[in-house]
């Protein structure tokens, strides 16, 4: 299983390297400050590091908020278990 993973980056590693000579002419790009020419390739590589920490970030926001809400529902559960265990004990009038 080790050698289809190694393998599979071999190939990735391969894929990147050939990516990047094909794509290597510069582009200029206009920021709000100024401009600056970079490799087609390196631009993509970047944009694409800043979509996945962007998403990241966002994903860190909603995992910690759903973890709240599992943390609420919990005491809500664990309050409704004792409250069905002591109307248990309580006994039944005729």
């Amino acid at each position: 299983m080790r050698v289809f993973g190694y393998v599979f980056l071999l190939i990735i590693i391969i894929w990147g390297i050939t990516f990047a000579i094909l794509n290597a002419d510069p582009v200029t790009i206009h920021y709000y400050i100024g401009m600056k020419q970079l490799p087609l390739s390196l631009l993509l590589v970047i944009s694409f590091g800043i979509g996945l920490f962007v998403s990241f970030l966002y994903m860190g926001f909603v995992i910690l908020r759903l973890k709240s809400e599992r943390r609420h529902l919990r005491k809500r559960l664990s309050v409704a278990e004792k409250e069905i265990d002591n109307l248990r004990t309580i006994p039944v009038r005729d």
